[in-house]
């Protein structure tokens, strides 16, 4: 892959921001979008705009067929045996929240257990947190290496016969870390536990065989992965499925409505009531198209190179310290730091003045910063648009951020 030819395929690329060209390093927080996704949805809202299932007439039955035709492009994405295994949802959160909501609500009880890590996203410890507080459950922590890993043998020991649920993040949007999803996934599974997979800032980036990795339930979000903002998925094994209730009630998720009682649709539509994010589905669809033509293994392979290039040029500025193993093949494309004494805002904020898009505060992941033992860390993260040109960028970014404030202090 040629990331300085993909790059023309990003129409927000090419601009100046505070007089600079813009280098955006913010891939973590969402991605850009390509000209083919920015089409997908002009074109779905000038030519076949139109509420999908219920209509018959011609708009509608091709609304339909973009939206279904965008679930199995998902599901052969992520290698689901079925579409009844794919769940639009708003997101990652969302797709947490109705795994917590409806799974964990009815089969926990008192003394059963959640296991997560202290390098979750809110998103994958809140829902969990309000989950033990209805039900009794105990919320526990697998700890973490120093680099910020998770240790096999650590898993082996915090996950018991009293564990019901463990829900990991794939790939960490602080640290960077890898984690051993398939092999987590087995220790719960020996104990009788469900596997549960943020996968936020792994689909992207890497390859995902959700029958490979034999996770029971993996989330993930368009936004980060060249598609719109709004749409997400939830996969889920079709027996788990099929025996869960859905939380959200209304139009499109019904069978049949009575006075008094009313019956669900099958899978997957049961858990998407109301009107569907088709113009979010059709986009997330072209954007799993643009990302297969290019090839994940490539994406992978070029953020790996990006990863290892950056730890080599950012660790040589003094004062600089990196969070999360200096191992790039341990690690996705994501750098998180702090320069010195300088605020990460501080940091930041001379950045953009530089043209320099990262992202700056506790990252949606408080419990790691506190583990970490700071308040806040500036993060720069990469995708297949980026170039080891744009890191060189970054580091003189950095050291006359530092020089500024030495003179100011």
């Amino acid at each position: 892959m040629n990331p300085r030819e993909i790059r023309e395929l990003f129409p927000i690329l090419n601009q100046e921001v505070n007089g600079n060209p813009l280098v955006y390093l913010d891939s973590a927080a969402t991605s850009q979008k390509p000209v083919q996704v920015i089409e997908a949805l002009d074109r779905y809202y000038r030519e076949y705009n139109s509420n999908v299932h219920r209509g018959v007439h011609t708009l509608g039955t091709r609304a339909t067929d973009g939206y279904e035709g965008a679930r199995e492009k998902v599901r052969k994405f992520i290698n689901a045996k079925s579409i009844e295994e794919v769940i639009f949802t708003r997101g990652t959160t969302t797709s947490l929240n109705t795994v917590a909501a409806s799974y964990g609500r009815a089969n926990l009880s008192e003394g059963d257990e959640i296991v997560i890590s202290y390098m979750e996203h809110h998103s994958n410890i809140i829902p969990w947190q309000q989950v033990a507080k209805a039900t009794g459950a105990n919320l526990k922590y697998l700890p973490l290496q120093e680099d910020g890993t998770i240790s096999i043998e650590d898993a082996r020991q915090t996950i018991t016969a009293n564990t019901k649920i463990v829900s990991i993040m794939q790939v960490s949007n602080v640290l960077g870390v890898i984690n051993p999803i398939k092999e987590i996934a087995q220790i719960a599974h020996q104990h009788g536990a469900i596997m549960v997979v943020d996968g936020a800032q792994s689909a992207p980036h890497v390859k995902v065989d959700v029958q490979d990795l034999d996770c029971d339930f993996f989330a993930f979000s368009g936004h980060k992965m060249c598609g719109p903002t709004g749409i997400g998925v939830l996969y889920g094994k079709k027996q788990l499925l099929e025996n869960m209730e859905p939380i959200e009630f209304g139009g499109e998720m019904i069978d049949f409505v009575g006075l008094y009682e009313s019956t669900w649709k099958e899978l997957p539509w049961k858990f998407e009531g109301g009107t569907p994010i088709i113009a979010g589905a059709i986009g997330l669809g072209a954007a799993i198209d643009f990302l297969q033509e290019i090839g994940l293994e490539n994406i992978e392979a070029h953020e790996h190179k990006l990863a290892a290039y950056a730890l080599e040029k950012m660790s040589a500025i003094e004062g600089m310290t990196i969070y999360g193993p200096m191992d790039s093949e341990k690690r996705a494309g994501v750098v998180t730091f702090n320069l010195s004494d300088v605020h990460p805002h501080d940091v930041a904020t001379v950045l953009d003045a530089e043209g320099i898009a990262v992202r700056a505060g506790h990252h949606c992941a408080q419990p790691l910063m506190k583990w970490l033992k700071v308040s806040a860390t500036a993060r720069a993260s990469f995708y297949l648009y980026n170039t080891e040109d744009e890191i060189d960028k970054l580091v003189q970014g950095l050291v006359k951020t530092k020089e500024y404030f030495s003179d100011v202090f």
